[in-house]
């Protein structure tokens, strides 16, 4: 049966990377896949990730869910080979990924636009030949120290209030994924954009 599309949750694979700011897609992912239905489980070996397919929350079209296992900085490795293999457009796909420029707890929905840096926005936007595809964005914000390392930043663990922060933002950003799957982009854009943890 063919799939709707595709969300793709970006991190880098490991330990030590768990839990960090850099992994909050994978982060996302691994919440969704507890909220969806009829989840199984796929060989995503050909396709460097870790893969499933579901109903998301509020649809019951087949979606595949990836999370890429190719580093953070080779993600279009991933996404473009399973996307073409599936047939599927750039507007049928949603990439969830941290983002510095965003404060933790706030989000944006955006189809398209620059890579702000983000080299795995940047490997996929060159794999696909296109930046035009959906993206989750979820704050992170910059350290508080100003001068600290980006490097170092992204790769360090989520703080105790982040970490809150995602959990209380994450019925919210359920409802953009399904906004998002049912078509409704300008619902989906004012879920996220709107959201503010109370």
């Amino acid at each position: 049966m063919a799939v709707a599309g595709l969300i793709v949750g970006l991190g880098n694979p490991g330990k030590q990377y768990e839990s960090t700011r850099h992994n909050m897609g994978f982060l996302f992912v691994d919440e969704l896949l507890r909220e969806a239905k009829n989840v199984s489980s796929m060989s995503g070996d050909k396709f460097r990730c870790e893969l499933w397919k579901a109903a998301l929350p509020g649809s019951p079209d087949q979606w595949l869910i990836a999370k890429p296992q190719t580093f953070m900085n080779l993600s279009g490795e991933c996404v473009q080979p399973l996307a073409a293999w599936h047939r599927l457009l750039p507007e049928n796909i949603l990439v969830v990924h941290d983002e510095l420029d965003i404060a933790p707890g706030r989000m944006k929905f955006k189809k398209g636009g620059g890579n702000a840096g983000h080299n795995g926005l940047k490997s996929i936007t060159q794999r696909l030949g296109t930046p035009d595809f959906y993206r989750l964005r979820l704050g992170i914000g910059r350290s508080p120290h100003g001068g600290e390392d980006t490097v170092n930043w992204v790769l360090g663990r989520l703080s105790p209030e982040a970490q809150d922060a995602f959990r209380k933002q994450l019925p919210a950003a359920f409802e953009v994924v399904r906004l998002f799957a049912e078509g409704n982009i300008p619902a989906a854009t004012h879920a996220a954009n709107a959201f503010v943890i109370e």
